[in-house]
């Protein structure tokens, strides 16, 4: 399979360089930059054609077929374009993949509920990969807490500058006991998550996040509550504790550099909110504000580089109230 990777790059490169040759400044390709839309949508319809092939031979294919229907496609014009430009390189661009598959194992704590959701997951967070991938990552907690590039989101919110919800994660024997008693007297009140070890995150992530829930609120059915945000920023330690754990904790990844953001989606069916949170989503996805990934009960989004600068990070007070 080495062999097959290395010459499957080999041929990435060269049709990066047959579709951009024509163009102004074909040969540069910038990590950290950000696409153009039609290249990210292109990228995103052959995930979607890949993973119709594999889906295709009926039942979850098996890992030598998936990767070796990999290998060949990810070759193509279409991923190369993508794939070339992240760092350090298209042929750690493919690893990363074929690593996801190798080692992938089913888990009941993982969003990746079987191969196919695996390789789905690995392929659009390479979008990520491309915005984000060049920036160092926050290595340890204590990285995260000290980093003066991050927004603090507890004083943001004692403060009223926050549309959106979330809680923190409680470390306590007396504060887990809460909270299964509050699941057992009020099912339904609150999400199903652990909540945030680290509640910080870029302030660029922050502003779009407060302009989504502002527009799902407008949107949502009466009576829905605001936006609720399960994860954010993590450091790599973190990360590989959650892949420990059998979570599909991604690495490189956006939440370990504070660009992302897991948004619950599978609560909001109780207030038959979540088709529109869906729908406002993948607007801001077409949109190019964001990558989203549906991973089931939570869905993924990064910020694209430049989004999110223009807009105010103090909402409206009336917004507010």
């Amino acid at each position: 399979m080495p062999n097959l990777v290395s010459l499957s790059v080999g041929f990435l490169l060269r049709s990066v360089r047959n579709v951009r040759g024509n163009e102004p400044g074909a040969n540069v390709l910038l990590a950290g930059e950000a696409r153009l839309d039609s290249d990210l949508s292109a990228y995103r319809g052959a995930v979607a054609d890949v993973l119709a092939e594999l889906a295709a031979a009926g039942g979850p294919p098996s890992v030598q077929t998936a990767e070796r229907i990999l290998v060949r496609r990810l070759a193509e014009s279409e991923f190369a374009v993508i794939l070339s430009a992240t760092m350090p390189g298209p042929e750690a661009a493919m690893h990363r993949v074929l690593r996801e598959v190798r080692t992938y194992q089913h888990s009941a704590r993982s969003s990746a509920g079987n191969l196919l959701a695996m390789i789905r997951i690995a392929l659009l967070s390479q979008i990520d990969v491309l915005w984000w991938g060049h920036l160092p990552s926050y290595r340890a907690d204590a990285d995260v807490l000290r980093s003066r590039e991050l927004l603090d989101l507890d004083a943001l919110r004692s403060g009223g500058m926050l549309l959106f919800r979330y809680r923190r994660q409680t470390s306590t024997l007396l504060g887990r006991a809460v909270r299964s008693a509050e699941r057992v007297a009020v099912p339904g009140r609150a999400p199903r998550t652990a909540g945030l070890q680290l509640a910080c995150a870029r302030a660029e992530l922050v502003v779009l996040l407060n302009q989504i829930a502002a527009e799902f609120a407008r949107l949502a059915p009466a009576g829905t509550p605001r936006l609720w945000v399960t994860s954010l920023t993590r450091s790599v330690e973190h990360q590989r504790h959650l892949r420990s754990l059998g979570y599909a904790a991604l690495l490189p990844s956006a939440h370990c550099v504070g660009f992302a953001a897991d948004i619950e989606m599978a609560w909001f069916r109780h207030f038959q909110a979540d088709q529109a949170l869906q729908q406002l989503l993948l607007e801001h996805q077409l949109a190019g504000d964001l990558n989203v990934i549906d991973e089931g009960q939570a869905w993924h989004v990064c910020v694209r580089p430049g989004a999110g600068r223009a807009l105010r990070l103090i909402p409206d007070q009336t917004l507010v109230g």
